[in-house]
């Protein structure tokens, strides 16, 4: 969430960088400061008042120790009348607050100065590309066909017990997972995040306070008896953590990671792009999560991008990176990488990874400070897909497949226990 007086201060920058992203209600900038004026004037009166009734409660005491009844009472009813009128001004004030904060959750970050123009995925920018398509036999399949014929995912069965987009993992299907899940953490604990097992479940607090709600409510399965919702990323439970604290400066960086089952209810379309592993309603990612100082955010989320593509490299796949465009980034998000493999049987680019600057957005609303020197700022937030599963099990089954099986990335071998798929 933007501060208000930021807005107040930056009017035309804001409005600028909203027209970046193709806002649509540019209008609401000038009703919060409005709003804001407004508050701070009640809050000024409330204020004044306040500090007269204050003392006017004082000199009734003191009048009445000397005796002083008639001036005391006079004043009494004085104070009476000034209760009522602070009444109404609190209740002015809460109901300004909570306009100001309706309009406020609608206001989406600001798109960072690196951020390309533009409004879709078309006019994202590919600022790195690293290795080359794999080369496949003329009968290659796509993954969806491939885990049928090596009986290692099922589809139909996981639609069965649930509804589409809830595959069934078996055999080797399921140690590849595993294995994948197993590595990815290994990989990060060793970068030097620290490994935390988090609930699956959230209150509307937390989807609050990541930017989940109120905007993408729609997108998350909603537990109406308990009021909780099921953790569409690790980012919600894991960026929590540090809900309502003031960290040390010299605790910054904090470095996280964690393995979750993650659930969307995203409306599906039809077609091959979204076919198989493409896209699900429950699928297994590993995160990784850092709260960083304002100064060196934006070097962090380079380290972090890189780090990302040193996964990929490792499991020996063609991929590219892109920066998106201002239209095509996340509410929350200030600047995001995406990370995407080469499926060579598809012909196409899958997303395994987005890795996005959230700067002080979910910071404000979280109210996730830092102490230094002087009074507590708000501290900068980051998050990656490092990795998200379907879509790297089904580029890994995809362009490792030989004529009479598929081939294990070697650095995956120690945690499968196999190194073919046969």
């Amino acid at each position: 969430m933007l501060q208000v007086n930021y807005i107040r201060e930056n009017r035309e920058k804001v409005l600028e960088r909203l027209n970046l992203r193709n806002f649509k209600q540019p209008e609401l900038v000038d009703e919060i400061i409005k709003l804001d004026e407004e508050r701070r004037q009640t809050q000024t009166s409330l204020d004044n008042l306040s500090a007269i009734a204050n003392a006017s409660a004082k000199q009734v005491g003191e009048l009445m120790r000397n005796g002083k009844k008639e001036e005391a009472e006079a004043l009494k009813a004085e104070t009476t009348s000034n209760k009522d009128t602070i009444k109404q001004l609190s209740d002015q004030l809460a109901l300004s607050e909570q306009h100001l904060h309706h309009a406020l959750v609608q206001i989406p970050n600001l798109p960072a100065e690196q951020v390309p123009a533009g409004t879709t995925a078309e006019d994202n920018e590919v600022v790195y590309l690293h290795g080359e398509p794999a080369v496949l036999h003329d009968k290659a399949l796509p993954h969806w066909e491939l885990t049928s014929k090596y009986d290692i995912i099922d589809f139909e069965l996981g639609t069965k017990i649930t509804g589409a987009g809830f595959p069934v993992y078996k055999g080797k299907g399921a140690r590849l997972q595993r294995a994948l899940i197993n590595f990815f953490l290994d990989r990060a604990t060793a970068q030097g995040y620290k490994e935390m097992q988090v609930p699956h479940l959230v209150n509307e607090a937390s989807g609050f306070g990541t930017g989940q709600l109120p905007d993408k409510e729609g997108q998350m399965y909603h537990s109406t008896v308990d009021n909780l919702y099921l953790i569409p990323t690790a980012e919600v439970p894991v960026t929590n953590l540090y809900r309502d604290v003031i960290l040390k400066e010299e605790e910054l960086p904090v470095r996280n990671t964690a393995y979750t089952p993650c659930f969307r209810r995203e409306a599906g379309s039809y077609g091959a792009h979204v076919r198989g592993l493409n896209r699900l309603h429950q699928f297994d990612k590993v995160e990784v999560v850092q709260i960083v100082h304002p100064d060196q955010s934006y070097e962090v989320l380079e380290q972090m991008s890189a780090y990302v593509q040193s996964i990929l490299q490792d499991l020996g796949l063609h991929y590219r990176v892109l920066r998106l465009c201002a239209g095509d980034m996340g509410f929350t998000a200030a600047m995001t990488y995406d990370m995407e493999v080469w499926s060579a049987a598809q012909q196409r680019w899958l997303e395994v990874s987005s890795v996005s600057n959230f700067e002080t957005y979910q910071a404000n609303r979280l109210k996730l400070r830092y102490r230094g020197a002087g009074k507590p700022q708000l501290a900068h937030t980051l998050n990656g897909s490092a990795l998200a599963l379907p879509r790297i099990v089904a580029a890994i089954l995809e362009n490792y497949q030989t004529v009479d099986g598929i081939q294990i990335p070697e650095v995956l071998v120690k945690y499968t226990g196999f190194d073919r798929i046969d």
